[in-house]
């Protein structure tokens, strides 16, 4: 059974999304994700919810390609947070045909954070939108365990848990931790590589997990264990920052090769 494979906005950070529809297509994938809200200031993102232009030529790309939306991003879960800002967020998602949401916690607070992630979840379910909790080392939700206890806490039908390899290693999470994962909790995953050795800092983690990782199978993670505990209908999102090479290789031709490449490695995970 081929996976369905996409491409994540961090993988061609530069390319608004009717450019990343037409580099998938290229590329034999299936969908993209796109980043709708900023991650840090000045960092690249696209307002679809306020840019009428952009939206309409994404649909006509969409239309025109068959390549679809399947995540927006990405939304910081804080202590400030208001649930109720998030309305366009969703609108411009349904009207996408996206079905989930890229979510992080940043919110050290565990109850409130607990109640925001619910209130969330409960927000997003009428669009036809999971909330996936990505667990990361640097934040309230640093690793599969801390992921898992949240969401058996919240119990919401609509709550993810999204698994990212470098995560996984970073966390020094293990395969037993992702078996505890409910199957209903898994409705994507995102793909990478990264060398095996530990980064010597935060600071170097978090540059490596935001601008230079792997393609996979040139790094040092046991992917194919991975590949092999993931479910195989789950869509694959082709989360590879390449910074430096982006100075010098355009986004078409990266995206073309890391999928193609990504492609042939799934094929011999089997």
């Amino acid at each position: 059974m081929k996976r369905p494979l996409g491409i994540a906005q961090l993988t061609l950070l530069e390319t608004p999304p009717p450019e990343m529809i037409e580099i998938a297509a290229a590329a034999g994938a299936d969908c993209v994700g796109v980043r709708l809200i900023p991650v840090l200031p000045d960092t690249p993102f696209y307002p679809l919810m306020t840019d009428a232009a952009l939206m309409r030529e994404t649909l006509r790309r969409m239309d025109d390609t068959g390549v679809r939306v399947f995540d927006i991003e990405i939304v910081r879960l804080e202590a400030e947070t208001d649930v109720a800002r998030f309305t366009p967020f969703f609108e411009a998602g349904a009207r996408l045909g996206a079905k989930a949401i890229l979510v992080a916690a940043y919110d050290r607070e565990p109850a409130r954070l607990a109640e925001t992630y619910a209130r969330f979840c409960d927000a997003a379910a009428p669009y036809g939108l999971t909330a996936d909790l990505e667990f990361m080392p640097w934040t309230a939700v640093p690793d599969v365990r801390a992921a898992v206890a949240l969401l058996a806490q919240v119990e919401r039908p609509n709550a993810g848990i999204l698994v990212d390899p470098i995560h996984v290693d970073r966390s020094f999470s293990t395969l037993a931790d992702l078996a505890t994962i409910r199957p209903e909790w898994l409705h994507y995953w995102q793909l990478c590589d990264a060398p095996a050795a530990q980064p010597a800092d935060l600071e170097a983690m978090l540059h490596q997990a935001r601008a230079e990782r792997l393609r996979p199978g040139q790094g040092g993670i046991d992917l194919g264990a991975l590949v092999s505990a993931m479910p195989a209908h789950l869509p694959v999102s082709l989360e590879v920052p390449e910074v430096a090479l982006a100075r010098r290789v355009a986004a078409r031709e990266r995206g073309v090769s890391m999928v193609r490449e990504a492609r042939d490695f799934l094929a011999r995970q089997g």
